[in-house]
């Protein structure tokens, strides 16, 4: 395997040596970080032979792809987020795969109706709650978040940033844009601080009592027990999965998507056939805290103590399209304000 990483942009842009007619290889663009992908990777060419070349970027790919056209190196894309699945698929960037093994691995909700992406992981948009100050069993569902009895005391990061674009989507899938709002109005006047920071920056507000509710997705949680100089802040919070009871808990992806031009077409498709498979799905979902998005494969190590989630089967896709009307939204309540 060769990983060949870049920071930014900008130095994707000058990076890659990739030979676009070499024979036995696949090549990457990934917006997921190295250490995530080099095991599955390993056990891919251990079991086809086959080497992967990747190329890591915080972000700016889409618009390499779209530079490079059909001379792009580029077989396939992995990344974080429906949003950013679905610029691959708005920029026609990607091509459609109808593949027997990866429609039988991955459930019609985590695909595209065309297969121009397909889910890898799953993680949950959970909400997080103080163990000392928040009774188990007071919240339960994303819509007790707008009950006024949790007033100066609800964390999030921004209301744009797209885990919350997405949780807002199927807040409108499910409820309409105009209920949608009304919710999205009443959580805004129970914030307790203006959106800001990550997902863990919000944990970490509870843990210094600016908070007692959060927002954020169980993969940080995941990640901050996994670190001695987080845990401490993790452990002071409770995870609720929320609406377990009902339609299931909002969920986001990682996911893969076969570019256009894919000079290693075949390979590239037996590369995401094997990431569908229960061996990688396995050694992903481990590498990250995340959830198999192979619906045969169990949740392992500190995500199965979690208990089991009930997802909201919800289509990624319907929420993908709902995407502009969230954050017209999201403008119209002032969130971020």
């Amino acid at each position: 395997m060769r990983l060949k990483l870049a920071a930014s942009a900008v130095a994707v842009a000058c990076a890659l040596p990739m030979q676009a007619s070499a024979d036995g290889e696949v090549n990457i663009y990934s917006y997921r970080q190295a250490y995530l992908l080099e095991p599955l990777l390993e056990a891919f060419e251990e079991e086809t032979g086959i080497e992967t070349n990747v190329v890591f970027a915080k972000n700016g790919l889409a618009e390499r792809l779209e530079r490079e056209g059909r001379n792009s190196p580029a077989d396939l894309v992995m990344t974080v987020d429906i949003s950013r699945l679905s610029e691959l698929v708005d920029r026609d960037l990607v091509q459609g795969v109808e593949n027997d093994t990866l429609e039988k691995n991955i459930p019609e909700n985590l695909r595209h109706p065309e297969g121009k992406w397909y889910a890898l992981t799953t993680r949950g948009r959970l909400i997080f709650a103080s163990k000392e100050r928040v009774e188990e069993g007071e919240i339960a569902t994303y819509e007790d978040l707008a009950d006024d009895k949790w007033n100066d005391r609800i964390c999030t990061r921004s209301g744009k940033h797209p885990y919350n674009v997405a949780l807002f989507s199927s807040m409108i899938a499910h409820h309409g844009e105009e209920k949608a709002e009304e919710w999205l109005t009443g959580l805004k006047d129970n914030l307790a601080r203006k959106p800001q920071g990550g997902d863990r920056d919000q944990i970490k507000a509870i843990h210094a009592g600016e908070c007692d509710i959060a927002i954020g997705n169980s993969y940080y949680y995941g990640n901050m027990l996994n670190d001695e100089n987080q845990r401490e802040q993790a452990e002071a919070v409770r995870l609720v999965f929320p609406n377990a009871d009902g339609r299931g808990t909002h969920i986001n992806v990682s996911g893969i998507a076969l570019t256009n031009s894919a000079p290693n077409r075949d390979n590239a498709i037996r590369l995401m056939e094997f990431l569908s498979t229960a061996k990688a799905q396995q050694i992903y979902a481990e590498a990250n805290t995340e959830y198999p998005a192979n619906p045969e494969v169990k949740p392992s190590g500190i995500v199965a103590e979690w208990g089991e989630i009930n997802p909201d089967d919800l289509s990624l896709q319907e929420i993908a399209d709902n995407r502009n009307a969230a954050v017209r939204m999201v403008d119209r309540v002032d969130y971020d304000d």
